[in-house]
């Protein structure tokens, strides 16, 4: 490796931290717009209004993170006496590396470079799928030493939530991944891409995608399984006690890893940057402007689907939020061992045995396992469902005289 390509590796990371950070900001305000227009009331609408000519305004509340993140960055940076001051620290830091290193394995596009690799991914790892879910499980240890390093039993209890909540669901999120690298036979997330030309692997592995989708929720302690900063049992949780930018990290974190577990669903499941026509568009344009200009359209072009994908989920992410209420704790744990985790061992066994039967027709065994997982996923509903007693209640007549 040359100075010059260590100098392109640097540049690579900075901007990947520098976009990963900014999605993170505009993510919180295209959440909180959304959240105002699904629970009908006022979003952010002041901070950057343009005003016009009659009184109107345009772009109302565009610059809401940008005054979010002054206000945590002037804020008083307050330490507890008796917390364990240099593991109280370094928490925060436990949490967003992880948040961040995610993004290095996951392609955003394919711009060719000129020498068969691909600029839009920081990373081809042979093992990226093992590092992505390596990575995921890492975070949690912010989580957990916040928690404990802070010295207050609530923050405490928050940190051993997320630690029980994350292992009970990284089971069935690493079987619903299995049941992809099953299907693609590879754990490189390009090889992946590229299995998606003909199929999406959202069909075939329906089920895996909605068990992905559940237990990644769970795993970024995402609303409606935010029990560890459950405000009415433990005030704030693990992050009790943090304030000005410590605080902002662990928000920061929470929101980068929400993105990137979207990320990599559309990687996984719908197909990563791989749209139909890209192909047929990028080979006209080199043929009227020539190789580079088609390998920037085709890098551009790839990028923008790949964001639109990551969008739409992130789109549910929220509406899921505005929607559905906090659950209980152990209606938390009974869903991730009792619930997800057979559903995900029933995807394998069903993936392994139709590739076995149909190994050569994508189509057919796609549609025999969509078929199957769906049927599947409307049994455990079903039979999931809470089952409730009618009450037996004698009424007692009163006879004695007024």
């Amino acid at each position: 490796m040359t100075w010059l390509d260590i100098v392109i590796l640097i540049v690579k990371c900075i901007v990947l931290t520098l976009a990963a950070t900014t999605m993170f900001a505009y993510f919180t305000l295209f959440e909180r717009r959304l959240l105002a227009r699904l629970q009908n009331r006022v979003g952010p609408n002041r901070a950057g209004a343009i005003p016009l000519p009659g009184g109107q305004r345009i772009l109302g509340g565009w610059l809401q993170p940008a005054a979010d993140a002054v206000k945590l960055f002037f804020k008083e940076d307050v330490v507890p006496v008796m917390a364990d001051k240099w593991v109280y620290i370094m928490a925060p830091g436990f949490a967003v590396i992880p948040a961040l290193i995610i993004w290095v394995a996951i392609p955003l596009g394919y711009w060719p470079d000129g020498a068969g690799g691909n600029l839009l991914q920081l990373a081809e790892i042979d093992v990226a799928i093992l590092y992505l879910l390596a990575v995921t499980s890492v975070g949690v240890y912010g989580i957990a030493i916040a928690g404990w390093a802070s010295n207050n039993k609530y923050s405490m209890l928050g940190g051993i939530r997320a630690t029980a909540q994350v292992i009970s669901y990284e089971l069935a999120l690493g079987l619903a991944v299995l049941g992809v690298v099953m299907q693609a036979q590879s754990f490189r997330t390009d090889t992946i891409v590229d299995a998606q030309t003909t199929l999406w692997y959202i069909v075939p592995q329906f089920l895996g995608f909605v068990i992905f989708l559940v237990a990644s929720t769970a795993e970024v302690v995402r609303a409606p399984f935010d029990l560890v900063e459950a405000e009415q049992e433990l005030v704030g949780g693990y992050n009790t006690e943090y304030g000005s930018m410590k605080f902002a990290l662990f928000f920061m974190s929470e929101y980068i890893k929400l993105i990137a577990m979207n990320a990599i669903a559309v990687t996984l499941f719908l197909g990563g940057w791989k749209v139909p026509g890209l192909q047929t568009l990028a080979d006209a344009v080199t043929a009227s402007f020539g190789a580079n200009i088609g390998n920037a359209v085709f890098g551009l072009t790839s990028l923008g689907a790949f964001l639109l994908k990551v969008t739409v989920l992130s789109f549910v992410s929220v509406w899921v939020r505005a929607t559905l209420p906090r659950v209980r704790y152990d209606q938390l744990m009974d869903l991730g061992w009792k619930v997800l985790l057979p559903l995900a061992l029933i995807n394998v066994a069903l993936t392994a045995i139709v590739n076995v039967i149909l190994p050569d027709n994508i189509w057919i065994s796609g549609i025999v396992l969509f078929v199957l997982g769906l049927a599947t996923l409307i049994g455990a509903t079903i039979l999931s469902r809470p089952k409730y007693t009618s009450s037996q209640v004698t009424m007692v007549k009163n006879n004695a005289r007024s």
